[in-house]
């Protein structure tokens, strides 16, 4: 073991830090190296690791199944049969298209039929979808389906509004613009005055 791992790989062990392989490390340099500076600089000799850690964190969502936070569901509700909302739930995500930051925010809710979840789930759910390589309206739409397929409500509302790096930092450079996106599901979308009172609550 100790001829395949280096000092710097044993330092990254005893710390607890998972090792980085060396051919991702390798391409995090040559990007460098293309976007015009040294990865052999003081200031950039560790920045292939540091990247490649931040990455996995950044899309640790291929690693989770966001259903699975909506396993445990309870029916002891008081006779409660009214829009369950949580809003203002902050995330980040990547866009696929240039790997750019997506940052923003979200409101999900849904009208029970029998059963309610912990509302803790609900963002997991979307974190579970956020945490990957992404397209705001894609993101939007699973986080609305997950939650249709596994609590079987009445209704489905997400709205999100984000800010896109991809638009803001470079291109048309921006900043300042927010794009918002929406999915209902069930009586969301099919009675008007249920959309709009939902649409209140989350304040739109």
């Amino acid at each position: 073991m100790s001829s395949l791992v280096g000092p710097d790989e044993d330092d990254d062990l005893a710390q607890g830090k998972p090792p980085v392989p060396e051919d991702v490390q390798d391409a995090i340099r040559t990007l460098i190296r293309w976007s015009g500076d040294d990865p052999a600089r003081e200031g950039l000799l560790d920045t292939p690791k540091r990247v490649a850690r931040a990455w996995k964190e950044y899309c640790l969502g291929y690693g989770e199944d966001p259903a699975s936070h909506l396993s445990r569901q309870f029916e002891e509700v008081g006779g409660y049969d009214e829009i369950v909302l949580l809003k203002d739930i902050p995330f980040q995500s990547h866009c696929e298209h240039h790997m750019a930051p997506i940052i923003g925010k979200a409101a999900i809710a849904y009208l029970p039929r029998h059963k309610v979840v912990g509302i803790s789930k609900l963002a997991r759910v979307l974190h579970g979808f956020a945490r990957r390589l992404q397209i705001q309206e894609r993101l939007t739409a699973e986080v609305a389906q997950c939650i249709w397929d596994n609590l079987k409500p009445h209704g489905v509302a997400v709205v999100i509004e984000a800010s896109h790096a991809c638009m803001t930092a470079r291109g048309v450079r921006t900043p300042g613009v927010g794009m918002v996106t929406s999915r209902m599901m069930g009586t969301f979308l099919d009675d008007t005055r249920s959309r709009k009172e939902v649409l209140s609550l989350m304040g739109y």
